[in-house]
C-alpha cells in the first residue's frame, strides 16, 4: 500500500501569436514547434500508456491562448504546410548523407519521427483539444485552466476588476472547450497576491498552484510545509511547488536534461547546412532559422557549438530510463521519508512548464513514458494522483494565508517589472481605467457591441505576462513590444471611437478578425465587483 503521492503538473502555455494579415511571421512557429516537439508526442505517449494498461495520472493545464490557437483553422492549415515542409528536408537529408551512416541514421530517426506526427495529426484532424479532452474523460489527465491571457495577477490587483476578467473570460472558455467548469487554475507564472483567492473561491474553482515560499512563508507556518495543501479563507486551496523534485528537472546546472547523452538545442540544421542547400527551408527573407533537425549531443560542459559530438537517439532513449528510475527511486525515498516525520500521507508537487518535455528537452517525453511505467510497476511506496482527487480524498487541511510570491527570479515580481519592461505599466493601468469606465455603457446598437467586446479582448491581450518576460530575457524584445504597443493603440482607438460614436465598422470587423481570441466575450466582464 502506498504512503504518499507524487502529482506530476505541467503547465501548457504560449502567447497567442496569430497574424492572419501575413504570409509569414516567424513567431507563428513558437506554436508548430510545441506542436511537432511538445504536444503531439505527449498525446503519443498517453496513447502508449494506455494501450498497455497503465492508468497514469497527470495534471496539466491548456491556457486559454493556447487552446484558441490549437484550434484556429488558420493556424491548423499553417502547421500542416510548416510539418510538411520538414517531411520534404528530411527526405533531402536521407539522400544527402546516404554515404554517412550516422547521419543517414539520423536524417532516418528524424523522417520517422515526422510521420509519426503526421499519422497523429491526421487521425485528429488536427483537434489536438479534443486529443487531450479524451485523456480526461477517462480520468487520467486533469485539464486546469489559467489567466486569460496569462496576465500577471500581483501587478494588476489595484483593479480588481482586471483580475477578475482574467479568471472568469478563462473559466468561461474552458466550459466552452471542456463542457464543464475548471476544478483548478495555474496562477499566471504562480503568482499569488493576498485576496486573490476571493476571486477564485467566486469564479467555482477548488485550488490553485503557487510556488514553495508562497506556503511556506504563510501566516500561520504551515504544518507539513509543502507536502499539504492548505486552504485559504475563502475555502480555496493551494498547492505548493516541491524544490527538490523540481531542480531535479528543470536546473540547467544539475538537472537530468543537461546529460551529456542529450540532444542540444542550440545546434540546428538551419545554421550548419549550405546556404543555398537550405534557403527554401528558412525565413522567406532569406535569413536563416532553426528548422528543428538537430544533429548533435550535448557532449560535455566547456565544448563549444562547433565542437560538439554526433547524437544517437538510442542511447539518449537509454539515458532517459536511467534518469527516470532515478526520478522514481528519489520520490520513493521522498515520501518514506516524510511520512515517517508527519505521520501521514504526503503530497510531492512537481510542476513544470510543458514544453520543457520535447521542446527543450527532447527526449522529455520519453522520461515521462519511462516515469509512467516505472511508478506503475516498479514500486509502491507512493501513488500518482490528480490535485482534484486529493482533496477529494482528503478534505481536512491546515488553514493559513499564503504569502505574495511568484515562481520567477527570487521568488516575487521584479523579473515582470523591471527597468527593461517598466514603461509598458503605466499605460496598461489607463487602459484598464478606461475598460472599466467603457463596462458601464450599456451598448446602443450591435456595432458599439462588437467594439466594446473588442475592446475587451485588446486589453486582454496586451495583459499578457509573455511580453514582459520576453522584454527582460532580451530574446525577440521588437516583437514583445510591437505586441504591446498594436494592442494598446486598437484599445485606445476603440476607446475613443465608442465615445465619440464614430465606431468604424469596417476597422472593427478588421482587427476582430485578426485578434479573434474569446469569440463570446461579454465587455461587462469589467463591471465593478
Amino acid at each position: 500500500m502506498s504512503i504518499g503521492y507524487l502529482a506530476l503538473v505541467l503547465h501548457a502555455h504560449l502567447p497567442f501569436v496569430r497574424h492572419p494579415e501575413s504570409d509569414y511571421v516567424l513567431e507563428e512557429e513558437w506554436l508548430f514547434e510545441a506542436i511537432t516537439e511538445t504536444y503531439i508526442p505527449l498525446i503519443q505517449v498517453f496513447e502508449g500508456l494506455k494501450r498497455d494498461g497503465v492508468n497514469f495520472k497527470l495534471t496539466m493545464s491548456l491556457t486559454p491562448p493556447l487552446i484558441s490557437m490549437l484550434l484556429d483553422p488558420l493556424l491548423q492549415e499553417r502547421y500542416s504546410e510548416h510539418l510538411a515542409k520538414l517531411e520534404e528536408l528530411t527526405e533531402l537529408e536521407a539522400e544527402r548523407n546516404t554515404f554517412n551512416g550516422h547521419l543517414k541514421y539520423l536524417s532516418e530517426h528524424y523522417a520517422k519521427e515526422f510521420n509519426q506526427v503526421r499519422i497523429t495529426w491526421e487521425r485528429y484532424n488536427g483537434n489536438l483539444v479534443k486529443a487531450f479532452k479524451q485523456f480526461a474523460d477517462s480520468n487520467n489527465l486533469e485539464i486546469i485552466t489559467c489567466g486569460a491571457t496569462h496576465g500577471y495577477f500581483p501587478l494588476m490587483k489595484m483593479y480588481p476588476q482586471a483580475v477578475w476578467a482574467q479568471i472568469q473570460v478563462a473559466c468561461e472558455n474552458y466550459e466552452e472547450n471542456f463542457g464543464r467548469k475548471p476544478n483548478g487554475i495555474w496562477l499566471p507564472e504562480c503568482g499569488y497576491y493576498e485576496g486573490v483567492e476571493r476571486m477564485l473561491a467566486d469564479a467555482g474553482l477548488r485550488y490553485f498552484l503557487t510556488d514553495g515560499h508562497g506556503i511556506l512563508y504563510g501566516r500561520p507556518r504551515p504544518r507539513f510545509g509543502t507536502y499539504a495543501p492548505v486552504y485559504t479563507q475563502s475555502g480555496v486551496a493551494a498547492f505548493g511547488r516541491d524544490h527538490e523534485s523540481s531542480q531535479q528537472v528543470w536546473s540547467s546546472e544539475v538537472g537530468y536534461p543537461s546529460a551529456p547523452e542529450y540532444r542540444e538545442f542550440y545546434r540546428d540544421l538551419g545554421w550548419d547546412a549550405e546556404y543555398e542547400y537550405i534557403k527554401p527551408y528558412v525565413m522567406p527573407n532569406g535569413q536563416r532559422k532553426n528548422v528543428g533537425i538537430k544533429y548533435h549531443k550535448i557532449t560535455g560542459r566547456g565544448f563549444g557549438l562547433s565542437d560538439k559530438e554526433l547524437y544517437d537517439p538510442h542511447w539518449a532513449r537509454e539515458k532517459t530510463a536511467e534518469h527516470a528510475g532515478n526520478f522514481m527511486v528519489n520520490r520513493a525515498r521522498q515520501v518514506e521519508h516524510l511520512y515517517g516525520m508527519m505521520q501521514r500521507k504526503p503530497i510531492i508537487v512537481s510542476p513544470y512548464d510543458a514544453e520543457l518535455f520535447g521542446h527543450w528537452w527532447y527526449e522529455g517525453p520519453w522520461f515521462l513514458d519511462y516515469l509512467f511505467r516505472k511508478t506503475w510497476f516498479d514500486q509502491s511506496s507512493y501513488e500518482m494522483i490528480h490535485l482534484a482527487d486529493y482533496l477529494r480524498e482528503n478534505p481536512t487541511q491546515q488553514m493559513i494565508n499564503p504569502a505574495q510570491s511568484s515562481w520567477g527570479y527570487k521568488g516575487f515580481h521584479e523579473y515582470w517589472l523591471n527597468e527593461t519592461n517598466a514603461w509598458i505599466y503605466p499605460h496598461l493601468h489607463k487602459a484598464t481605467e478606461r475598460m472599466i469606465e467603457l463596462a458601464k455603457r450599456e451598448a446602443v446598437d450591435e456595432l458599439e457591441r462588437k467594439a466594446l467586446n473588442q475592446a475587451a479582448r485588446e486589453l486582454l491581450l496586451a495583459q499578457s505576462s509573455d511580453w514582459a518576460f520576453i522584454m527582460r530575457t532580451g530574446t525577440m524584445v521588437p516583437y514583445a513590444v510591437r505586441r504591446t504597443r498594436s494592442h494598446l493603440m486598437r484599445f485606445n482607438k476603440l476607446y475613443e471611437d465608442i465615445l465619440q460614436s464614430k465606431i468604424d465598422s469596417g476597422w472593427v470587423e478588421k482587427v476582430e478578425a485578426i485578434d479573434n481570441i474569446f469569440p463570446t466575450i461579454n465587455y461587462q466582464v469589467y463591471r465593478p465587483l
